[in-house]
């Protein structure tokens, strides 16, 4: 496995063609593998490419992948960054081996993780009616969205100490959701509505309905609670809509013996 950064020129035009649209993108990051053909679905149960795009400031955006093969992102660089001063050294792009970080995950860790994805549910408006994929709207939602999935991942978010929550017991119910949002060391932003066009015809012309798609940015910070499982969940990332920059958490070191890993 590897993990790669690459910092996109937003002055470019190519580049602002790439961010437009999950889609195009996509396509880019796929196109990065010389052994990965179009059609090629992976294995449900192996290590599959995630990407990721992360906007640091207005003119700072990072493309991060992880992949089971080593890219070339050559054409990246040509498209949306700066082939000039691109070097046989410093390609435009940095890459580095996952298996390190992957082998030292041990129980008890804890990291700091971010991640972005599609949170959604399944809804009935009548009984005669077919279920519905929809999606979460509201931090609380997103919240708990989750949360449900943290034991399964392989992880737990931390709680913040009884001091730091300006709530008691830092939640307050809402219906049948409680707002966890003071509760744990985790935070919901930088939410995106996105629509795009799938694929197009011969002519140019839009083919089928458009993808739309609610994007969210988890921060927080977790604790290993099963290695093995968050390996997978590192490896396959989380819920829907992975082929559009989805489902990809990437940790960062809290404990003196996660900052071992590199």
């Amino acid at each position: 496995m590897f993990l790669s950064r690459f910092r996109v020129n937003t002055a470019r035009p190519g580049a602002r063609r790439l961010l437009s649209s999950p889609q195009t993108m996509h396509a880019a990051v796929m196109s990065s593998f010389p052994g990965l053909l179009p059609g090629d679905v992976p294995s449900p149960d192996a290590p599959r490419v995630l990407w990721r795009l992360d906007h640091q400031a207005r003119a700072e955006v990072l493309l991060y992948i992880v992949s089971p093969d080593r890219p070339d992102l050559t054409h990246l660089v040509e498209q949306a960054g700066w082939p000039a001063v691109a070097a046989p050294q410093a390609p435009g792009w940095q890459t580095r081996p996952y298996g390190p970080l992957l082998d030292r995950l041990a129980a008890g860790d804890q990291w700091a993780f971010r991640l972005t994805a599609n949170p959604v549910h399944t809804i009935r408006r009548a009984d005669d009616e077919p279920r519905k994929i929809t999606a979460h709207l509201t931090p609380v939602h997103q919240m708990d969205w989750l949360l449900q999935r943290q034991d399964s991942c392989g992880f737990r978010i931390l709680e913040k100490p009884g001091a730091k929550r300006l709530l008691p017991g830092g939640t307050t119910d809402q219906g049948k959701h409680e707002h966890h949002g003071d509760r744990y060391e985790l935070s919901v932003g930088a939410q995106q509505n996105l629509s795009f066009d799938k694929s197009r015809n011969a002519g140019g012309n839009r083919r089928g309905k458009p993808v739309t798609l609610v994007t969210v940015t988890f921060d927080g910070r977790l604790e290993v609670t099963d290695p093995d499982a968050l390996r997978r969940t590192l490896t396959q990332g989380i819920g829907r809509a992975k082929a559009y920059g989805c489902g990809l958490i990437t940790l960062a070191p809290l404990t003196p013996r996660a900052q071992q890993a590199p």
